[in-house]
């Protein structure tokens, strides 16, 4: 049968999103321009925060000393599980020298980056894993100097929590400054920072706004939208835990997209009639974020074969993947475009959004079809290098001055060819192309026409 929607959305992710690009470009241009000091004029205006904007270590210590013990164990269990899975993701990748032939050599250096900074959202809620996530991540790929921000509420500035697990993580410096001005200021040094080189951490459609035009000047982790998930569901599967699922993930925000596909009309249904009351049992804020996703953006996929929803889900490519069904090392196999792939119903989204040890700062908006998430490896840059004997230059000379005169560019074929007259003086070289269009002379230090003729 073909595939049907049994229920659809009526708005994507893009439907209200709305033209911010006017407004960063402002804020951008004015904190630049004017410092520390209208980047604080921003916090006071958009968050009622008077500063200061960098946390001391006395202010701290006193944000560590008010984190409840039981929240430090669990956000040191999380981290330690985070930290585990970077330094894996680290070993994973290595420097090396290969002989490409005889008395050449290329290799491969990793290097972090010099300075990273790392966006904590603490708006509607209080991201303490965002921090875990980013800081840990820049901690182990050696990363020198790590910056923090999050938004400060006016009366009580940034969460103890949220600061406790910067700190654990890893973080050199903690800013108190949240929206446009709190990446503005890791990216053009203010407040005595080292201006950064990559900002990474989720945030709202501004913050969004605001890497994106960085990009090129810094770098980034991702351009981030609305996060999505979706479930794949067999006959196998449970209802209610779908539907809880489901929920859990729709209480992001108003316009966060959660989906079900499945080949099975029974729970299809089922999910559908659930998760109104699932919904209405959330406390006020997030039933409200929850009810808007389901209503706008939520939609239930029924298939016929196990095929045809691996391939729905293929194109949805959404930043977090469940799969509540039989044979999981088929599935493991077979779905390529997702952020981050849960496999049975022994583990779900929030673990890894909170202390499973693999980053929850994701692809979304589709973008998983070429990307994957945040990792250690974001931090690091993957240089390469080239040495050569002087025989090891013999022949790829040779092939170098031949293929850049095959393209036009004399003055690359001359640095071949003054290495190869120096070298092996009393050699004579067939360094043109034999071609119809071309000419096969020799190109000697006495041939007229430049240094070495042409």
């Amino acid at each position: 049968m073909p595939i049907h929607y049994l229920k659809t959305a009526s708005k994507t992710a893009q439907t209200d999103s709305k033209s911010v690009n006017h407004t960063v470009e402002q804020i951008l241009q004015e904190i630049e321009l004017g410092g520390d000091q209208v980047a604080l004029d921003y916090a006071q205006k958009f968050d009622s925060y008077p500063g200061p904007a960098l946390l001391s270590k006395d202010a701290i210590t006193d944000a560590l000393a008010r984190v409840p013990e039981s929240i430090k164990r669990d956000i040191d269990f999380a981290h330690q599980n985070i930290e585990r899975f970077a330094i894996a993701q680290k070993n994973a990748m290595s420097e090396f020298e290969i002989e490409v032939q005889p008395g050449l050599f290329a290799g491969q250096r990793m290097i972090p980056v010099n300075a990273a900074g790392c966006y904590i959202p603490g708006g509607r809620y209080s991201h303490i894993a965002s921090a875990l996530m980013t800081v840990t991540t820049a901690k182990v790929a050696g990363v020198p100097h790590i910056t923090a921000c999050s938004p400060a509420d006016p009366k009580h500035g940034v969460h103890p929590a949220i600061i406790y697990a910067a700190h654990r993580a890893g973080a050199h410096n903690i800013l108190a400054l949240g929206g446009v001005q709190g990446v503005a200021s890791m990216a053009f040094g203010l407040f005595g920072l080292p201006a950064v080189d990559i900002i990474v951490g989720p945030g709202n459609q501004f913050v969004a706004e605001a890497k994106r035009q960085l990009f090129g000047r810094v770098g980034i982790d991702m351009i981030a939208g609305p996060t999505d998930s979706l479930i794949l569901a067999d006959e196998t599967a449970d209802p209610m835990v779908i539907a809880t699922d489901l929920v859990s993930q729709a209480e992001h925000g108003y316009n966060s997209p959660v989906w079900l596909v499945t080949n099975d009309r029974d729970i299809a249904t089922q999910v559908i009639d659930l998760m109104p009351q699932e919904i209405a049992n959330l406390p006020d804020v997030n039933r409200k974020n929850a009810e808007s996703a389901w209503r706008d953006y939520g939609e239930v996929i029924l298939c016929d074969t196990l095929e045809e929803m691996a391939a729905t889900s293929d194109e949805y490519a959404p930043e977090h993947l469940t799969v509540q069904a039989k044979n999981l090392d088929w599935w493991l196999s077979r779905l390529t475009c997702y952020g981050s792939l849960f496999l049975g119903e022994e583990t779900t989204v929030a673990f890894g959004d909170k202390a499973t040890g693999t980053n929850h700062v994701l692809p979304t908006s589709r973008s998983a079809r070429y990307t994957g998430g945040l990792s250690v490896h974001k931090y690091m840059k993957l240089v390469t290098y080239q040495r050569a004997t002087r025989a090891g230059s013999y022949d790829v000379a040779q092939a170098t001055a031949r293929i850049s005169r095959m393209e036009g560019m004399e003055g690359h074929a001359r640095a071949a060819d003054i290495r190869l007259h120096k070298y092996f003086p009393d050699e004579k070289f067939e360094l043109h192309p034999n071609e119809d269009h071309g000419s096969s002379v020799d190109s000697s230090p006495s041939s007229s026409g430049g240094v070495l003729g042409t």
